[in-house]
Formats: structure tokens, sequence, C-alpha cells
């Protein structure tokens, strides 16, 4: 497959007249924005232009979108970017992109755009505090794709909860107390594994788990310095937690190697009965399990403290999925660079935010109840929507609601939603680390190590000092010293 296939949108026709030389009206520009989009395409086929022809109606535009296939865009992209030949709009494909990418832009070869947000009727209204984490050294070269800050939380079997008398948990200790009543209740039948986990400190339990512990979002500023989680008290106290579950029967005891599926699978069988986690994931869990027992029932929490942190905490993402950029080969003046922002302006709008989410309606959904219900035709969407969501910028900003047959999925959103207003942030998502960039993941799977060899009992509070003090030595006493002489660059 080619790296990059064209898919090249119609011009379309529009009344470029200014109006009467008599009006004292200024000029108005009519004439479509010629526009080159460069994007990933997650779908199998380029989409049909349905949904491009109206995107371009909608906004007065003429776009050629450069759809390039996901496993290959960033060859592509660095590719182009060394050519000087990127064009005018450009996706990252993902955070890891973006990191890649940040010498880049502090080298000046991108337009900063953060000083004209202000000018534009929705972009003067995007998050400040995601603005913030796509910074680069205090500035904004990029627009984000909106996305959910915190997703994570508790999913249990709701009609074992019931049986036992047992309120949904809201504290460690309400988890703790749970898992050990399904177990002594043996509600799985056979044996009961209460907690069913994977190997996955982010998105497994740990991560979450050690948010209701106090424990920082990766990095932590205690004493006015930056410190990475391992080292603060709240990590400890996790991993003296699931080590506890696991010395009591009450986790899955090969959970440092146990996949996805596998962790999953102890939930449809209904061998287990809780899963910490994306509460998203409350759907699926309820159809397999219903499968193989109807009675089934989950519910969803993620409001949970503990005897060290005391009000409800999770951990965030930076709350965007791809980023754009303007490359100052492509856009060449000022002019163009206000001209390519109205446009994107224009995706949130409720007319092009829905339209770019949902498609058409009547065509790709319909509406039930005043919210949107997709169509199950799931070749049409593929076919003429599903590529558009890559594009797409607004995941919550004027976007209709979704129709949800599951309640508890919607329950799950609104809990997802309202985390906004306790979400922990990661406060080196904007800083640098040249360092960190160049030998963080391997230094990283050293605290992997001592996390979970620490969690089976294969080493002590010792041994997990002298691993991270390994780390230091490796190279994270640098990245300690780059993160934090960033943090007072920022600051200043």
């Amino acid at each position: 497959m080619a790296l990059s296939i064209v898919a090249a949108g119609c011009g379309k026709g529009s009344d470029s007249s200014t109006g009467s030389t008599s009006s004292p009206a200024p000029t108005v520009d009519n004439t479509p924005l010629k526009l080159t989009i460069m994007a990933n395409l997650s779908t199998p086929e380029v989409p049909s232009d349905k949904l491009e022809k109206l995107l371009e109606q909608k906004t007065n535009s003429d776009i050629t979108f450069q759809w390039v296939p996901d496993g290959s865009y960033d060859e592509k992209f660095q590719a182009a970017l060394a050519t000087g030949s990127l064009p005018q709009a450009v996706y990252l494909k993902n955070q890891s992109s973006f990191v890649l990418l940040r010498q880049t832009l502090k080298d000046g070869q991108f337009w900063e755009i953060g000083p004209y947000l202000k000018d534009y009727p929705n972009l003067k209204n995007l998050n400040s505090e995601v603005l913030e984490n796509t910074k680069v050294m205090g500035k904004i070269y990029s627009l984000y794709q909106e996305r959910p800050i915190a997703r994570q939380g508790i999913i249990y079997r709701k009609d074992w909860a019931d049986k036992l008398g047992l309120a949904e948990p809201k504290t460690t200790d309400d988890i703790y107390n749970m898992l050990k009543k399904f177990k002594e209740a043996n509600l799985g039948g056979g044996k009961t594994i209460p907690l069913a986990d994977r190997n996955d400190l982010i998105y497994g339990s740990f991560k979450t788990l050690s948010a209701y512990f106090g424990t920082p979002n990766g990095w932590g500023v205690v004493d006015g310095k930056l410190v990475p989680e391992f080292m603060t008290q709240g990590y400890m106290d996790t991993m003296n937690f699931i080590k506890k579950l696991r010395t009591e029967g009450l986790i899955n005891q090969d959970f440092p190697v146990t996949s996805k599926t596998d962790q999953q699978n102890l939930m449809y069988t209904g061998a287990s009965g809780m899963y910490v986690g994306s509460m998203q994931d409350v759907q699926t869990l309820q159809q397999k399990t219903e499968a193989n027992n109807k009675t089934a029932v989950y519910d969803v929490v993620n409001q949970i403290t503990s005897s060290t942190q005391k009000t409800a905490s999770t951990w965030g993402i930076p709350g965007y999925g791809t980023l754009v950029v303007f490359p100052k080969s492509a856009v060449k003046t000022e002019a163009e660079l206000k001209k390519i922002l109205a446009f994107y302006d224009k995706f949130f709008s409720p007319e092009v935010a829905n339209l770019l989410k949902y498609g058409v309606e009547n065509e790709h959904y319909k509406m039930v109840e005043g919210k949107v219900q997709p169509v199950t035709d799931a070749k049409l969407l593929e076919k003429e929507q599903k590529a558009y969501l890559t594009v797409a910028l607004a995941d919550t900003t004027n976007i209709l609601p979704t129709y949800y047959n599951l309640k508890t999925q919607e329950k799950a959103v609104q809990l997802s939603n309202d985390a906004v207003k306790f979400a922990v942030q990661n406060p080196t998502n904007s800083l640098d680390s040249k360092t960190y960039t160049e030998k963080g993941a391997i230094l990283q799977d050293i605290i992997k190590d001592a996390t979970y060899k620490y969690m089976v009992g294969d080493i002590d509070a010792a041994g997990f000092q002298k691993l991270v003090d390994k780390w230091k030595n490796d190279g994270g006493n640098k990245i300690i010293e780059e993160y934090n002489a960033s943090y007072k660059e920022v600051k200043k």
C-alpha cells in the first residue's frame, strides 16, 4: 500500500462578488479557502467524499485530504518534514508524535497560534487546562482534538453487592471489604477471584487505585520540586494495598502477566466481580456477561477516597487525542494562517462538529428522545463516516448527546464528564527533558519491574528502593534535573 493515498476534494463554486462598489461596507472575500490536510487513515479504505463535500459547503472551502495509512503515518510525516513538503494543516497521530516534534516546534518551523485564538468565537473558548498541556516552552503551536479527561473508575457486579447487602464503594476500605465479601460468599462459583486485573500499570488497576491513595499523576510537586510518582508515599501505599489483595486471594495471582483479554474473560464468565479501568468498558462487560448469566448487573463508580486522600481524586489524561499543526513551509503568511484558523473555528460549531462526529441525520444516525443513535450498518459507517472521526476536533463542545440502550453506560459517560472537576494532571505534560525523550521508556521498565516484584513479594521496601536508585543513576537524576529546570522556566 502506498505511503500516502490522496483523495482530492472538488472545489465548490462560490459567489465571489463583493457587492456594489457604491456600498460603504468593507470588502468581503468569498473565495473558497484552498486547503490541503494530512491525516491518518483509520479505516481500510479512503472514505467516500460525501462528508468532505458537505464540510466544504459548510466552511466555504476547497479541501484536499491526504489520507495516509495509520501504520505508515509517522514515517510519512517525518519524510515530508525532512523535505519541507508538509501541507498546510497536519494532524499528529498521537501524543508520542507530539513529544518527538517538540524540538522542531521550538526551532520555529511551525506557526505559534496562541496569540490568535482570542480572535475566534469558538477557539477563544478552548479549555485552558488542555491548552496548557499542549504548550511547548509556554507557547501554543497546535489545535487539539477533544478527549474525555478522566474515564477511569470501578465497575462491579451490582447483583452480587445487592445480594450481600453492600452499598457502592466510596473508599478504598469499602473496595477491600467488597472484594473480601465476594470471596467469602463464593458468588462466582468454583473459585471466585474477586478483582480481575492485567499486566498494565496504567490502564489496569494500579494507576487508578493509586490516585485514591493520593499518588500524583506521573510526577508531583513536593516542597516546590518535581518528583516522580514512584518516589511518593501514595505509590508505596498502593503497592501495599495490591500486595495485600494478592496475599489474601482477592485478585488473580498472575495479574503481572495477565492479558486484557484474559482479564475480561474472568468478568464475562462470572469468576470475578470487580474491574478497575475505563468505565466505558461497562457496556461490553454487561453484554458478554449476560450471555453467560442473564441476571448479571454491573454498576460504575469513580469518586473514591482513602485515609490519606480525603477528597475524590483520579488521574487525568492531557485532554487531547491528536493535534493539528501548521508548517511555515506551507502556510506562507499570517493572513493565510488566519483564514485556516477561521476554517478550524467552525469545527467547534454545532453544524460542523456533529457532521464530523456522527455524519448525516437519517443516513448515518437517527434522533431518539433528542439523542443520536447511529445506524447499525457498520459497512456504511466505515465507508462514509468513520474516517472523519480522525479529522474532527470537537468531542464534547456543541455535540449532540448519544443515545445509550444501557443506562449504566450513560452513567459512565456522565461520571467521566464530572471527573473533570477532580482529575489530577501530570505537571510535566508541557515540560521538556531531553533525557526523558531519549531514555524515559527504557528507564520506566526498571520501575515497572520493581513495582511488580514488590507486589508479588519478590523484593521488600529496601529492594524496591535499590531499583529506584538504579533508575536515578542510569539517567533518572538527569530527568529530574531537566524537568525541574523546565518547570522553573515556564513558571517565570
